[in-house]
């Protein structure tokens, strides 16, 4: 194990063990924000979602219309597939993601499929007069467009032999695997920079496969192919939204909840997700305690505060004062853990 990542390893076991060794701690689940992969200028607020790549060749299939078709040739096909529901449900999974980031607002608008020119692969970029022109009538920053999207459905139907342990003898059955290869193209625009910000090609396959004695019995629990269709979409509005939405990650923290009645108080806060009236509690705590621990115990729970919020610099400030004021382990630990994590962001 290399050095750094054993001793971050190790600080992180001391913080669990002083988790449950200590009873005036509290062990807290908390997320902290990521940084995309391609960070979106700040005044990009609110985008304006749309699809130009649905034309005559797109169809809202049935159901069992289109089951019908993948059993008319055994289920053993390999053909492309222009669905409307598809794309319609990947652009709306796309604006729960991006607003449920907390990064975006998003606007999809009735007419929301745009006529568009295409060449043999990709549909033309936009006009920037026709960019300005959505965005005030829609009160956005930009424009995202969906520029390309294409769906494989790959099924094959095949006997099998598979063992029966029960009888002590290989049995005949049937296996069906279904491969759906999704292709698409983003493109967001900024009209204020006349500049396309963010381009996304992705490229990925989803699969469902399943055995059974029988056709009746396998395909009345296999994926039928238009819901497949369906999770193509929302996948790929996963992985696009991946790029230009805050990640979020979870990792656990120490807060003092015991020394005072009002460190007991400020604790249960947390609890409810009150984050406002906690660190009203702390901050009032540091100021005014004659304690030189309990005040320790409230800065430190300040640092916590400050990192969730994002700022390091205010963490390790907290961190010190707390340090200085009163000697905890966890205080020192948590300061480590703290500078690395500083480094790290230096290095990203």
């Amino acid at each position: 194990m290399h050095l750094s990542k054993y001793t971050n390893y190790m600080v992180l076991v001391g913080i669990v063990i002083l988790s449950y060794s200590c009873s005036s701690t509290k062990r807290i689940l908390v997320e902290f924000p990521q940084k995309p992969k391609n960070d979106i200028p700040q005044n990009i607020q609110s985008l304006l979602l749309v699809n130009r790549t649905v034309d005559n060749t797109y169809t809202d299939f049935q159901k069992d219309s289109l089951q019908r078709i993948f059993y008319k040739k055994d289920f053993n096909l390999d053909t492309t597939i222009f669905d409307l529901t598809s794309v319609d449900t990947s652009l709306v999974a796309l604006g729960e993601l991006l607003f449920e980031s907390g990064r975006f607002d998003f606007v999809i608008p009735e007419n929301r499929h745009l006529p568009a020119s295409k060449n043999a692969f990709f549909t033309s970029a936009m006009n920037w007069n026709e960019v300005r022109e959505m965005c005030e009538l829609y009160n956005t920053d930009a424009v995202l467009s969906m520029d390309m999207y294409k769906t494989r459905v790959i099924t094959k139907l095949e006997e099998e032999s598979v063992f029966d342990p029960n009888q002590g003898f290989f049995i005949s059955a049937v296996g069906a695997q279904m491969v759906v290869v999704y292709e698409a193209l983003y493109r967001l625009y900024d009209p204020q920079t006349e500049k396309i910000i963010a381009r996304e090609v992705f490229k990925d396959t989803l699969m469902w496969e399943d055995i059974a004695l029988n056709v009746r019995d396998l395909f009345s629990d296999f994926t039928p192919v238009k819901q497949a269709l369906t999770e193509a979409g929302i996948a790929l509005a996963l992985d696009f939204s991946e790029q230009i939405s805050t990640g979020w990650r979870s990792e656990y923290r120490m807060i003092f909840k015991s020394g005072s009645a009002e460190l007991k108080q400020a604790a249960l806060y947390t609890d409810s997700n009150e984050w406002d009236k906690a660190i009203a509690a702390w901050e009032k705590i540091a100021q005014g305690s004659v304690s030189k621990s309990v005040k320790s115990k409230a800065l430190f729970n300040l640092a916590i505060a400050c990192e969730i919020e994002g700022d390091i610099d205010c963490a390790i400030q907290k961190a010190l004062d707390s340090y200085n004021t009163a000697y905890h382990p966890l205080t020192y630990q948590y300061l480590e853990l703290l500078e690395r994590k500083k480094k790290n962001l230096k290095k990203h």
